[in-house]
């Protein structure tokens, strides 16, 4: 089945995307299809392990070993297994089931909590509510339960007793909203702390009461235009068009476009995965990347205040980017032209979910030239050369997933010179305090704004960063890759030369995990590259692939030896990390990522200290941006595009878009 353009129905869709996992001949990187995500289910309440009230958190793909995956070919018999995540009366578990043998493997205790579910949000806010502690505070603030609309969130972990046995949320409240903003008027100073495992609210904080902000602060047109008595004129559109039909095609998660070819899937946990990532090289199918996809997501709040320091999120491993993906607008998300497809991934009770158009895959030209030059020297008085020149054209892959107030959009952009970007792009609404101040001349809002910036009047949005962990598993011409730092370096000039400073490269390569972690720092120019150093190109060169980071690098005075968010999150320490490659070491947060401890993750793994030299490495790179808010963020975000790019070092043995046709 091939799809080429939106309008197909859901069905077809999702039998591409979602794909034919009950087949022999499916790809071992295929995601489960609907059949298999019940199968999966029915398998474990058939052996007795799960009944009809058993909730699952989390069903995934089992990936093969990379050797099986790698070694596979069409019309291969494959071992389909998924590992599952449930819930039952007598505590969580994790299962393996082979869904081709009709047989569950084995199913063992969780050692962690495991993801939120959808019905403890709902849970939450009815505990929360209906907790005598909680309603008086809401009647000291002239309001009932019937007026607020609660958002539990993951309360994080900090070392107390109380935490222990516990799975915790707290459950913050906004007044209803009177349109279509959920997050303008923030009921301050108030909020539960509810235990999910014994279903009871631990504790009800009340600071004191706050005023509520006046202003509904709505976003679609008509609320604009309320507000501001106009909107702007019209515009002749300025749209991206693809008259003849796609360059690229999709069958069974299989996309092949100009150079590339590679595979998608959706996984609950990361959303979208692209693996088995390969490049045309004059009709050499060359292997780069064997998968990617965003491995954590962490957003602390730099805000001490006692409704606030518990806010560091893990929005990938605690919420879901997959669960989250929302359906793509045609013509504001992604161009009309596109191709949409839906995500299967699945509800608490384990029955599959189909997201309509959570995947938008098209074609972009935006006027840029691929490469270009104006030879002057070519010019006479009797004919004007025009500059020489390709169009560049880029294939997009993009998701959305709402997480929260925050919308965050995934692109994976593959370029025809061999580049491959990958970029986050930040919108969504912040995430607000109540506060005394309209104004900052007002008094007591210069200590009111300490942690944080006054975007509207009672609104005080606080600090945060934003820290995004990508799994890179390069497979540069194959599986023995080693990671390389080039640093620019002052050259030694000889006591004769004129030109007194220079600088020259300096490559050393990273043997073990503690060795492979790098600190970018504009101060120390350098390369970072994955190499093959058991590979030549026709001029001798080792082939390799480079990180450029381009805009993507924060750090912050944090504390990751005694803060307990920090220790959870260790791997944002350095940008790059590097791991030889194994199957369970999925995401730099851990397996189980609500309430952890930073046990199990990327960093406590990295003081193994294992041998990465020409090994099958695994490169984790962590993106992000501090967020200092200000007043063009309220009351919708601009979106805001962080990235950074995978690009042929010597890979090539020239310019790949050298051969560009000149367009018609």
């Amino acid at each position: 089945m091939r799809l080429h353009h939106k309008g197909t129905n859901i069905a077809a869709c999702a039998a591409l995307l979602a794909f034919s996992g009950a087949y022999a001949s499916a790809h071992p990187l295929e995601g489960l299809s609907e059949t298999e995500i019940s199968k999966a289910v029915q398998l474990l309440r058939d052996s007795g392990n799960a009944g009809d009230d058993t909730l699952f958190p989390y069903i995934t793909l089992k990936e093969p070993e990379k050797s099986v995956v790698l070694a596979w070919n069409e019309g291969d018999p494959e071992p389909r297994a998924a590992t599952v995540h449930f819930k039952t009366p007598d505590g969580a578990f994790v299962a393996e089931v082979d869904l081709a043998g009709d047989s569950v493997v084995s199913v063992e205790p969780a050692p962690g909590e495991t993801m939120i579910l959808l019905a403890e949000f709902l849970t939450a806010m009815e505990l929360a509510t209906g907790a005598p502690e909680f309603v008086a505070g809401l009647e000291k603030r002239g309001l009932t339960a019937d007026q607020v609309f609660c958002l539990p969130l993951t309360a994080g972990r900090f070392g107390l007793p109380e935490e222990e046995g516990r799975r915790l949320m707290k459950v913050p409240c906004y007044l209803l909203p009177e349109g279509s903003n959920f997050y303008a008027k923030p009921i301050e100073g108030l909020y539960a702390v509810v235990d999910l495992n014994a279903r009871e609210v631990v504790e009800v904080f009340d600071t004191g009461a706050v005023p509520v902000p006046e202003d509904a602060w709505g976003y679609t047109d008509d609320e604009v235009e309320k507000r501001t008595g106009k909107l702007r004129p019209e515009m002749n559109a300025a749209k991206l068009s693809q008259p003849e039909g796609a360059n690229f095609t999709v069958e069974n998660g299989f996309v092949n476009w100009d150079i590339w070819r590679f595979r998608v899937r959706v996984d609950k946990r990361p959303g979208v995965v692209v693996s088995n990532i390969e490049v045309n090289d004059d009709g050499d199918w060359r292997s780069v990347i064997y998968q990617a996809h965003l491995s954590e997501v962490f957003v602390p709040y730099m805000d001490p205040d006692e409704g606030w320091f518990w806010r560091t999120y893990m929005d990938s491993g605690e919420y879901g980017f997959g669960i989250f993906l929302t359906p793509l607008r045609a013509g504001v998300d992604c161009p009309a032209h596109g191709t949409y497809l839906p995500a299967v991934v699945h509800q608490d009770d384990g029955s599959p979910l189909s997201i309509p158009d959570a995947i938008c895959i098209f074609e972009r030209n935006i006027g840029d030239p691929a490469w270009r030059h104006y030879e002057i020297f070519a010019q006479s008085e009797d004919q004007a050369v025009p500059a020489e020149g390709r169009p560049a054209t880029q294939l997009v892959v993009r998701s959305a997933s709402e997480v929260g107030n925050y919308d965050y959009l995934v692109d994976y952009v593959f370029h025809q010179d061999g580049r491959i970007d990958v970029m986050v792009g930040s919108t969504g609404l912040d995430a607000v305090k109540g506060a005394a101040a309209k104004s900052m001349n007002d008094e007591g809002a210069e200590d009111e704004t300490r942690f944080g910036t006054l975007i509207a009047p009672n609104l005080i949005a606080p600090n945060h960063d934003h820290y995004f962990n990508f799994k890179l598993d390069f497979d540069v011409d194959g599986r023995e890759n080693t990671f390389m730092r080039t640093g620019l370096v002052a050259g030694s000039p000889h006591d004769e030369a004129l030109r007194r400073s220079f600088w020259v490269t300096e490559t050393i390569p990273a043997k073990t995990e503690m060795e492979g972690r790098y600190k970018i720092n504009p101060n120390t120019p350098a390369m970072y590259h994955v190499m093959n150093m058991n590979v030549e190109g026709p001029l001798g060169h080792k082939p390799g692939y480079m990180i450029v980071p381009n805009n993507s690098v924060a750090y912050g005075p944090l504390d990751f030896a005694n803060d307990p968010p920090m220790k959870r999150n260790a791997y944002i320490e350095y940008t790059i990390w590097n791991t030889p490659y194994n199957r369970n070491e999925r995401y730099a947060g851990g397996e189980f990522a609500f309430q952890s401890d930073g046990s199990d993750a990327l960093s406590a793994w990295a003081e193994q200290d294992r041998p990465i030299e020409n090994a099958d490495v695994v490169t984790w790179y962590t993106m992000g941006f501090h967020h200092v808010p200000h007043t063009e963020d309220w009351p919708v975000m601009s979106t805001m595009w962080k990235g950074f790019m995978l690009r042929p070092f010597n890979f090539f043995d020239h310019n790949p878009a050298l051969t560009i046709r000149t367009p018609r």
